[in-house]
C-alpha cells in the first residue's frame, strides 16, 4: 500500500508556514518550454491556483511559435501527490475565471451542483483540453505520481519516469471509482487497471513500463538529461507534422472509446460523491488527509 506520506492528497509538514510562492514555474530553453509544478512542501498537491496556472502555461506554450515541445515536471521530491484536500492553501471554495467549459461558477452553489460544476471545469475539462495541446508534451516523473498526479501525467504524450517513481490511484478507498480523468483502461490493460484500482497499491516505474504506461525508466540522476534529450529530438520534427500526428493518435484513442468512456465514468464518480454526502461525513466518505494516511500506512 502507499506509504503514509504518499497518500493521494497532501498534508502540511511540521514547522512554520512558508511565505507563499508561485505555484508554477515556466521557462523556455530553445524549442522546449519547461512547466514545473512548484509546491514542493506539499508534494506538489494541486490546488486551484496551481491548476489555473498550469492552464495559463499551456496556453502560453501553445501560442509561442518558438516552442516545439513542452516538458511537465515537479519541483522537489515528487511529481505530484494529487489534488489538494488538506493544505493551508486549499482553495476549492474560491471562484476562478472559467475557460475549460461552460458550467457556471461553483463557488456560490451547494451539493452536487457545486461539485459537478467545479470538477467539470478544473479536473475533467482542463485535462481534456490539455490533452489536445497541438504540441507534444512530455511528463518527467519522479517520486509520487498519485491520483490527480496521474491525470497530469496521462494527458501528456510521452512519460519519462525515474526509477524512484511510483503510480497509484487509491480513491476507491473513498468509495469513488477512480480519478475524474478516467484513462485507466486505455493506459494499461483492463485487468491491470482493475487490480490497480481494487487494491490502491502503488505501481513501480518498472511495472508501469512493462504495461506500456510509460516510455522510459531511467536512474533518478539521469531523469532531467534524458527528458531534455528526448524533447530536443522530438523538436527536430516539423511543427505541423507533430500536431497532426498527435491529433491522429488521439482520434484513434477516442474511436476506441476513451472520450465516451470518461463521460460515463465521470457520472459514476459524481454518483459516488453524492452517495458519500448522504451517508458519510462528506463527499469524500470521511477520508480526509489523516484517514488516507492511516489507511495507506
Amino acid at each position: 500500500m502507499p506509504a503514509a506520506h504518499d497518500s493521494p492528497e497532501c498534508v502540511a509538514q511540521d514547522g512554520p508556514e512558508p511565505a507563499p510562492t508561485e505555484p508554477l514555474l515556466y521557462e523556455r530553453r530553445g524549442p522546449v518550454a519547461y512547466v514545473t509544478m512548484n509546491r514542493p512542501r506539499y508534494r506538489n498537491a494541486q490546488n486551484s491556483a496551481m491548476t489555473y496556472a498550469l492552464d495559463a502555461a499551456f496556453y502560453r506554450a501553445a501560442d509561442d511559435p518558438d516552442v516545439k515541445v513542452v516538458v511537465l515536471a515537479g519541483a522537489g521530491d515528487h511529481f505530484s501527490a494529487g489534488h489538494d484536500i488538506g493544505t493551508p492553501e486549499r482553495d476549492a471554495h474560491l471562484p476562478f475565471e472559467r475557460r475549460a467549459g461552460l458550467w457556471w461558477d461553483h463557488s456560490d452553489k451547494q451539493g452536487a451542483e457545486s461539485r459537478f460544476a467545479r470538477e467539470s471545469e478544473v479536473y475533467l475539462g482542463m485535462c481534456r483540453r490539455w490533452r489536445e495541446l497541438p504540441k507534444p508534451v512530455i511528463a518527467s516523473v519522479h517520486g509520487a505520481c498519485v491520483a490527480g498526479g496521474l491525470m497530469l501525467a496521462w494527458v501528456c504524450d510521452l512519460i519519462v519516469a525515474a526509477d524512484d517513481a511510483f503510480f497509484a490511484d487509491p480513491v476507491v478507498r473513498m468509495g469513488i471509482p477512480g480519478v475524474e480523468y478516467f484513462a485507466h483502461p486505455w493506459v494499461m490493460p483492463p485487468r491491470v487497471a482493475k487490480e490497480f484500482l481494487f487494491t490502491g497499491d502503488r505501481m513501480s516505474a518498472r511495472r508501469a513500463y512493462e504495461v506500456g504506461m510509460v516510455n522510459r525508466v531511467v536512474p533518478r540522476g539521469e531523469l532531467a538529461a534524458t527528458t531534455d534529450e528526448l524533447a530536443l529530438r522530438v523538436a527536430e520534427m516539423p511543427r505541423l507534422g507533430l500536431a497532426l500526428t498527435k491529433r491522429a493518435v488521439n482520434q484513434a484513442e477516442d474511436l476506441q472509446g476513451l472520450h465516451a468512456g470518461m463521460d460515463s465514468v465521470f457520472g459514476l464518480h459524481h454518483l459516488a460523491h453524492a452517495h458519500n454526502a448522504e451517508t458519510a461525513k462528506d463527499s469524500l466518505g470521511g477520508m480526509d488527509v489523516r484517514a488516507m494516511k492511516e489507511a495507506n500506512a
